[in-house]
This record gives structure tokens, C-alpha cells and sequence, in this order.
């Protein structure tokens, strides 16, 4: 990877963690707004929800990129920290690329859904009437994000795999 790539990739990370960071306070703020206003004063809110819908798929969608970088999935690796180096390099470059290939997928057909409701003009049926596209556009940009980095840990495993690593691979 080029580093010029990389400062840039860690940039656009940094964006969107400090984007999600300030999503996630917006929604504590607005639910404790809106459970007050309910519970209190008998006058709930018309928006918290549907907004606050939205917010956790973005939440969701963006954040996964994230803690894919800093390898924060929830996995079990017993079997696998057994395993010599090099088949673990390879089990490596094989998940970065079939999930490169599912954000694929799912970039290809979040788009589908997101020109869809631009093009028809979808909104939900409430009170504020959201256009769907917002929402939907969150799918094809946190899976495009999230696509970008299993490539990035393919490359890093491939990497691994090359022929002048054999003594990092005894190593690790």
C-alpha cells in the first residue's frame, strides 16, 4: 500500500469515527429528550424515532468498517492461532476477499435501492416524511468502506504470504 493511500484511508476512517461518535451522542441527547417529553409531560416527540432509526443503520453500517481495521469483530480463534503461520495468512487472504466480495454485493444492490427511491421519490409514511434514499445511501457507502478494508487486509495477507517473509512467518 502506498502510503500517501493509507494516510488517506486513515483520514476518511478518522472522519467517519468522529461522524459516528457525535451520531451516538445526538441519539442519547434526542431518545432522552423524547422519553422525557413522553413520560413527563405526556407529549412525545414525532420525529425521534424515525430519526433515531436511520441513526442506528448508519451507526451500524459505518461502524463496521472501523472495527474491522482494528480487528474488532467478535470471533473465536482457538483453532485458528494453532495453525501454522503461513495457513493463517492464507485463511487471512481468503476472508479479506470473500468480504471484499459480499461489500460488493451489497454495494451493487444498496445502490440499486438507493437510485430506486430517488427515482420514485419514496419517503416514509410519517409525519416527517424522510426520503428514503438518505437512509437507503447509507448501505452502499458503510459496505463500500467496509469492502475497502478487507481489501486492505487481503493485501496485508498476501503480504504475509510472500517468499521473503519465511522468517516473520516462524515468528508470528
Amino acid at each position: 500500500m502506498t502510503t500517501m493511500a493509507m494516510r488517506s484511508w486513515d483520514g476518511l476512517m478518522a472522519v467517519l469515527r468522529w461522524t459516528s461518535m457525535a451520531v451516538l451522542v445526538f441519539m442519547v441527547v434526542s431518545i432522552c429528550y423524547d422519553a422525557t417529553m413522553r413520560y413527563v409531560f405526556a407529549a412525545p416527540t414525532s420525529w425521534s424515532l424515525e430519526i433515531n432509526s436511520f441513526l442506528l443503520v448508519y451507526l451500524a453500517v459505518i461502524g463496521a468498517a472501523e472495527a474491522q481495521r482494528h480487528d474488532a469483530h467478535i470471533r473465536i480463534t482457538f483453532f485458528k492461532d494453532k495453525l501454522p503461520a503461513r495457513i493463517r495468512a492464507l485463511i487471512d487472504l481468503t476472508t479479506g476477499l470473500m468480504g471484499a466480495l459480499f461489500c460488493i454485493i451489497l454495494v451493487w444492490r444498496g445502490g440499486i435501492m438507493a437510485m430506486q427511491a430517488f427515482e420514485y421519490s419514496e419517503r416514509v409514511s410519517s409525519s416527517l416524511g424522510t426520503p428514503m434514499v438518505y437512509p437507503y445511501a447509507l448501505l452502499p457507502i458503510g459496505f463500500a468502506a467496509l469492502g475497502l478494508q478487507f481489501l486492505i487486509d487481503a493485501a496485508y495477507a498476501a503480504k504475509r504470504l510472500g517468499p521473503n517473509n519465511d522468517e516473520e512467518m516462524e515468528n508470528a
